[in-house]
């Protein structure tokens, strides 16, 4: 099993000297690197590679991207990444979470560093939160949506709520096409009673606006599978234990917050 390990273990690059990530993206996702961008903390960095699979059928497409990992990983070659983040949330869903575990398991040892999947990311971000039942925003056509609904059932969480967001119709992609006013509409539209947590789905809806302006509803915590995969590979990279007090210091928006504002050009609150 890899360790977690911190930015004084590992090689240092000129603009990682907290770390470097190495980012699996689906191959037309057009959020995760701005998003990224946005996400990471001074000193950490990223180099992104494409995952890409010639089946036509999403499902096929996205257990293809899932059961390719290792030669995913290989396009880092010998980069000095502390850490891999898978950010593709519907390969998990499909696979489910014993073979994704042992997946993930087989490439930590294979190249000593921790594997962050997004799905596993927000399974601990719900961990750490004490979260029971939650809600879902999701953009997903109803076959993914359902999926996801056993994943978290699998992982011991109640789906207590789903809320799902217009898709983007006539666009190239009906999800990587969607604007961030249509999650957050979504999420607004979400009944939080009785939720302890609620999350934005997928890794190509656009969710630092809808975060931004409702980082929670009623009691619950809102998060997104980008969020959680962007704090739970920082600690890995600095070989800390997930923890409540620095999710919801990521929820804030603290960091990352003015970052977003400057580049889309909003006012600061």
């Amino acid at each position: 099993m890899a360790r977690e390990r911190g930015g004084a273990d590992a090689m240092s690059v000129e603009y990682a000297p907290r770390g470097l990530v190495g980012v699996l993206t689906p191959q037309a996702n057009t959020t995760v690197e701005p998003e990224f961008g946005i996400l990471w903390p001074a000193g950490v960095a990223m180099v992104n590679a494409r995952l890409t699979s010639p089946k036509s059928s999403m499902v096929d497409r996205l257990l293809d991207y899932l059961g390719s990992l290792d030669v995913a990983v290989a396009q880092f070659a010998n980069a000095p990444i502390g850490a891999v983040a898978f950010a593709c949330t519907g390969a998990s869903y499909f696979a489910g979470p014993a073979e994704e575990d042992a997946l993930v398991a087989r490439i930590e040892d294979a190249r000593g560093v921790p594997v962050i999947t997004a799905a596993r990311a927000v399974r601990d971000a719900f961990a750490v939160l004490g979260a029971r039942d939650v809600g879902l925003v999701s953009p997903y056509p109803p076959d993914l949506t359902e999926a996801s609904a056993r994943y978290w059932t699998a992982r011991g969480f109640r789906v207590a709520r789903v809320a799902g967001a217009e898709l983007q119709g006539g666009a190239f992609h009906p999800i990587y096409a969607m604007a961030g006013a249509t999650a957050e509409k979504a999420l607004t539209a979400l009944d939080p009673a009785g939720l302890d947590a609620v999350v934005l789905l997928g890794t190509g809806m656009p969710t630092l606006r809808p975060i931004l302006a409702h980082p929670q509803v009623g009691r619950a915590p809102v998060l997104s599978c980008m969020l959680a995969l962007a704090w739970r590979t920082t600690l890995a990279l600095e070989g800390r234990t997930p923890d409540a007090a620095s999710l919801l210091h990521w929820i804030s928006a603290a960091e990352w917050g003015p970052r977003y504002r400057d580049r889309q050009r909003l006012p600061a609150a």
